[in-house]
């Protein structure tokens, strides 16, 4: 049985692994799409996190039942995630990826000039990821939030994204000072994973 994971970002693929590897142990092989295809752009074209991590895994589950690639058992996931910032108006949002229409790089370093330049150099922000599954027997989602705030300065070398700058609540480090494992237990993509795992127990043994 395999999770086929609609990702080429390698920093994601390793957060999937490090929370779903445990849990199967080797009853189930974890892998990137771009590892039995050539890698492709899935236009993001929904209007919600939910929309577009859908899009994405029913883009790389099409194309790999195209190719004879699939077996019954097989499932498609993929996530859509990004952080939402209270000063400014819940941006970037949906298009926390490509916010600066650079690199991850870019994207932090332009978020960290916005909230330089607010008054409190500091706000209110939340992360959202939505999970997409696709099989044969159907599409699912499921969602996952943290909370917390985020700072004018990159702290840790951690993580990615928009890591150095977010500290969770009840915290006074950012994600990118904590260790992958804190990180896990209680990220969006930690607590969305785990959420669907009833989804992929499911399909996967039901």
């Amino acid at each position: 049985m395999r999770l086929i994971i609609a990702t080429s970002n390698p920093n994601k693929l390793q957060e999937i692994q490090k929370i779903y590897a445990p849990l199967y142990k080797d009853t189930l092989k974890i892998l990137s799409f771009a590892s039995l295809i050539q890698s492709f752009e899935i236009e993001e074209n929904g209007t919600t996190f939910q929309e577009n991590a859908l899009l994405k895994s029913k883009a790389v589950f099409e194309a790999l039942k195209a190719k004879n690639l699939l077996s019954q058992k097989d499932i498609i996931l993929s996530d859509d995630s990004g952080i939402c910032v209270e000063a400014l108006q819940g941006a970037p949002g949906i298009y926390s990826a490509r916010y600066s229409g650079g690199d991850d790089k870019a994207n932090l370093k332009k978020l960290l000039l916005e909230i330089a330049n607010l008054p409190a150099k500091t706000s209110k922000a939340y992360y959202c990821v939505a999970i997409g599954v696709s099989s044969f027997y159907g599409d699912f989602s499921a969602h996952g939030f943290m909370y917390g705030q985020v700072i004018a300065e990159s702290r840790g070398d951690n993580g990615f994204g928009y890591d150095p700058m977010f500290i969770p609540k009840g915290f006074k480090k950012t994600l990118a000072e904590l260790t992958s494992e804190e990180k896990n237990a209680i990220s969006h993509r930690g607590i969305a994973l785990k959420r669907a795992n009833f989804i992929l127990r499911a399909l996967l043994f039901g």
